[in-house]
This record gives C-alpha cells, structure tokens and sequence, in this order.
C-alpha cells in the first residue's frame, strides 16, 4: 500500500465478511455504542485551524468528517430501521460528497455533529441489541450498488466505517503532534 493509500485507507479498504458470528455482531455493535465518546475525546478541545485541516491533500477536513459521520450515520440508521419495517426497501442513494461541501458541513461548529452521534448511536445500539438473527437478515436495496444488503453487512461497514474515519483524525493528530 502505498502513502496515498495508507491515508486514505488507514485500516484498509471493507472487506464484505463471508460470515458475521454473533461475536462479530457483540463487537461491532460496541464499535458503534463507544464511537460517539470516542470521537468527541479525540477532537473536542480542537481549535478552528486543527479542525479546517484536511486529513491527506485532497481529503475533506476534520470538520467535514465529523460532520460527514453524523450524515452518514443518520443515513444508515434510517436504512436500517425501513428494512426493518419494510419488505427489502430501495433505499435513497445520497452524495456525500456534495453534502460534506454544503455549509453545515463546511463552516459550522462540530458540536451539533458530536450531539448528534451521541444520540443517533444510542438508539441504533438500543435497536442493535434487540435484533434477532432473523432481523438481520433483513435487507434493503441499494440502487446505486446495484444489490441487496443485509443489517448484518450494513452493521460490519458502520463499524468499519466509524474505525475508518477516527484513524484518518488521529493519524493527522500524530503527524502534525497535536
């Protein structure tokens, strides 16, 4: 791998898990329950510069990606609950990365974002935990990928996901010594 890879891939690109044990279940959904805290210990005390700065050349900036996160999150979270309530849902497709340039995420404080995810994780993990194996064998249709997904799936991207974006800031905290 290399430099430009590494950083826009930390950990690695998702690999879709040929089997999710229930293990894997317990472990990604505590990924999920720890990541708010996490997250908001990580960048909270923050200044405007450390938070305007982009992770690689290129990359969105800290900024951003917190508020990328909450956007994501709040996105995937819905998915999950109309698969639920829903035979195999076609879900909206959303741009990212027209969403990450738009003001809220560009210029606005991360304290809303962090609340959010605070909130958001807590009812996702409350869910999570009363799932059953059946549940989560539910899926929804992703029109852009062109495919079915389950919230087994769904839930081992989130997590990967949550773990991806936390390496980009505390890589970037490292090599600038921060």
């Amino acid at each position: 791998m290399d430099n430009l890879d590494h950083k826009k891939y930390p950990i690695g690109k998702f690999q879709e898990p040929k089997k999710i044990s229930d293990q894997d279940i317990d472990r990604h959904t505590q990924t999920l329950k720890d990541f708010p805290s996490k997250l908001k210990h990580l960048v909270e005390h923050w200044n405007n510069d450390q938070l305007d700065t982009q992770y690689r050349e290129g990359g969105w900036t800290v900024r951003q990606l917190v508020n990328h996160l909450a956007d994501s999150h709040m996105n995937s979270f819905i998915r999950f609950k109309l698969a639920l309530t829903e035979d195999n849902p076609t879900v909206k497709p959303w741009d990212e990365k027209q969403w990450a340039e738009l003001q809220d995420s560009f210029n606005m404080d991360i304290k809303p974002a962090l609340q959010i995810l605070k909130g958001l994780h807590k009812r996702w993990v409350f869910e999570l935990k009363s799932l059953t194996n059946r549940e989560f064998e539910s899926t929804f249709h992703h029109p852009a990928q062109h495919r079915n997904i389950t919230l087994l799936e769904s839930l081992a991207f989130y997590a990967w996901h949550c773990d991806h974006h936390f390496a980009h800031i505390e890589n970037l905290k490292t090599e600038n010594n921060w």
